[in-house]
C-alpha cells in the first residue's frame, strides 16, 4: 500500500468529508466504544456530575439494555453515545469515527442513514402525515423509491391504512409503530431506544416492544435501550446498570424467551 493511501485512511476519522465517504457496513467488528466518559452540567455557581469515568464497548448486532432509576442519567448518557450532545471528558468512537473530531454536522452526517431512534415521546412531527414522519430520515440520507419504501415499513407495522393520517388521528400505540418504522426505514446498522413503552398502557407497549425485537432481530441491527423496566431489560444479550454517574454489569440477567418473562421479577 502507498504512502497516500496510508495518509488518505488516517485522514478518514479526522474530518466530516470522511463521514460522508465510509461505506456503510466498513466497521462491523465495534459499533460503539466509549472511554472514560463524563458529562458535567454547572447551574450557577454549583457543579453537577451527571456520568463519571464511563466507559462502554457495544459490538454489531448485539442488544443492549441500560437500566437505572429516574434521575439517573440515561437519558444523557444516550445523547452522548449517539452524538446528539458532547460529553465534558472522555472520547465516544462511532462506526471507527471519533466523534470530538467532528463538529455537529459530521456527526449528523455519520448518523445519517446509519442510526435510528425510538424515544418515550414518539417524536412525529404534528404537521406531517404517518407516511410523512417515515419518510423523514430517507431525505437526510436520499435514495430511491422512497415514498414506497415508507410506505412498506408502515405496513410491516400494521399500519398500511392509516399512511395519510396525522399523529393527532392516531392512538399512542400507532404513533409509536409509526416511530419504529422511522427509525428501521433506512436499514441503519444502530437504533437507538429511549423508553419506548413510557408513554403506553402495559397491553400497547408489550405488543410495541415485540415489534422492536422482532425487526431488530430479522434486520441484525445493533440495539441500545435505554429503560427502567427490567423484564423488558431481560430481552437484550447484555445488561448494564447506570448508578451514580457509572455503569455495570446486571450479572443476572439471562436471556429468556418472551414468553418466559415474568413481568415481576426484579
Amino acid at each position: 500500500m502507498s504512502s497516500e493511501a496510508s495518509q488518505g485512511e488516517r485522514q478518514a476519522t479526522t474530518d466530516n468529508q470522511a463521514v460522508a465517504d465510509v461505506p456503510r457496513g466498513t466497521v462491523r467488528q465495534a459499533v460503539l466504544h466509549a472511554d472514560k466518559l463524563s458529562k458535567k452540567v454547572t447551574s450557577g455557581e454549583r457543579s453537577l456530575t451527571i456520568l463519571h469515568d464511563l466507559s462502554l464497548s457495544v459490538a454489531a448486532g448485539e442488544s443492549v439494555a441500560i437500566l437505572g432509576k429516574s434521575g439517573a442519567g440515561k437519558s444523557t448518557l444516550l445523547g452522548l453515545l449517539a452524538g446528539l450532545d458532547t460529553p465534558s471528558d472522555g472520547e465516544l468512537t462511532l462506526f471507527g469515527h471519533a466523534l470530538s473530531r467532528l463538529d455537529e454536522d459530521g456527526r449528523a452526517a455519520l448518523r445519517a442513514g446509519r442510526v435510528g431512534f425510538v424515544f418515550q415521546n414518539f417524536q412525529l412531527l404534528p404537521t406531517l402525515s404517518a407516511l410523512e414522519n417515515v419518510m423523514l430520515p430517507l431525505e437526510l440520507s436520499p435514495r430511491a423509491g422512497e415514498t414506497q419504501t415508507a410506505a412498506q415499513w408502515l405496513e410491516r407495522v400494521g399500519l398500511g391504512e392509516r399512511v395519510n393520517h396525522l399523529p393527532k388521528q392516531l392512538s399512542g400505540g400507532e404513533q409509536q409503530r409509526v416511530a419504529v418504522a422511522r427509525a428501521f426505514v433506512t436499514d441503519p446498522e444502530l437504533v437507538f431506544a429511549d423508553e419506548p413503552t413510557g408513554n403506553l398502557d402495559p397491553d400497547t407497549g408489550g405488543q410495541v416492544i415485540d415489534l422492536l425485537f422482532q425487526l431488530n432481530h430479522e434486520a441484525g441491527t445493533t440495539l441500545i435501550l435505554v429503560t427502567h423496566d427490567h423484564a423488558l431489560a431481560r430481552r437484550c444479550d447484555r445488561c448494564l446498570r447506570l448508578d451514580h454517574g457509572k455503569l455495570e454489569a446486571v450479572l443476572e440477567n439471562i436471556v429468556p424467551t418472551a414468553a418466559s418473562i415474568d413481568e415481576g421479577a426484579q
